[in-house]
């Protein structure tokens, strides 16, 4: 494999365009914490594409990310960008308002590390609100080894596994339950106030088939109000620092 690639693997895909899933999530964002006139942090920001959405509604917005390379591409065009990983963030205690973490604890090299950290960055009264992978999602959407080689895509059933099996095929990334997620907070002065799961936004389905992609969004955004959320595609979890 290049390096790129087992960077890829690693670290996972950035959001490198915005197009209707990237632009759901930051409805939910918005309706779960505090943005206009914040100071946000979005911690493995990529190329910073919610950062830049961010800015519509604050100019005192941050982000960090561990790739070096995504760091530079982003600051050509954004201000406030810097390279720290997700367990040592470069900023003093209580400094902003607002922290995201999206689809960044499954990658790290100490979730809960990450989780404390961004906790330590927050306000009193501040929001972290976290995007993870769901473990009961039917798919593995960041591929798998087998055969002696990684293959990218969506992989069935491997989340269904038990740990140390599907730690086999997937130890490059994790997926979460629950009670997994949540047992991160731990100890931390506060409270959850938003836990629920959510399914895809079916853009690369749209691009070809627009009424199909319409169709399971209407369908399974249906079922994020029953119990079959359980099966969705990640967690949305919005944790309140205490004042």
């Amino acid at each position: 494999m290049t390096g790129e690639t087992d960077k890829t693997i690693e670290l996972g895909h950035p959001s490198y365009v915005w197009r209707f899933g990237q632009n759901r999530r930051f409805e939910l964002i918005r309706q779960a914490a505090r943005l206009e006139g914040a100071r946000i942090l979005d911690v493995g920001c990529g190329l910073g594409l919610y950062v830049r959405q961010f800015r519509t509604l604050s100019d005192d917005v941050w982000g960090v990310d561990v790739d070096e390379e995504k760091v530079a591409e982003a600051s050509q065009t954004l201000p406030n960008i810097q390279r720290a990983p997700a367990e040592a963030l470069p900023f003093a205690d209580g400094t902003f308002d607002t922290v995201l973490s999206h689809e960044v604890l499954e990658h790290v090299d100490d979730d809960r590390q990450a989780v404390h950290e961004a906790y330590r960055v927050l306000k009193g009264g501040g929001r972290l609100v976290v995007f993870v992978p769901n473990r009961w999602y039917p798919f593995e959407t960041h591929g798998a080894f087998w055969g002696g080689r990684y293959h990218f895509g969506n992989i069935p059933l491997v989340n269904y596994m038990p740990n140390r099996l599907r730690a086999r095929f997937c130890p490059h990334v994790r997926a979460y339950r629950a009670r997994e997620l949540r047992r991160l907070f731990d100890g931390l002065p506060g409270r959850i106030v938003v836990h629920t799961q959510i399914y895809p936004g079916y853009d690369k389905i749209a691009a070809r088939h627009g009424a199909l992609a319409g169709l399971f969004r209407g369908l399974t955004y249906m079922l994020e109000h029953t119990p079959l959320r359980h099966l969705g595609l990640s967690h949305l979890l919005v944790f309140e620092k205490a004042r």
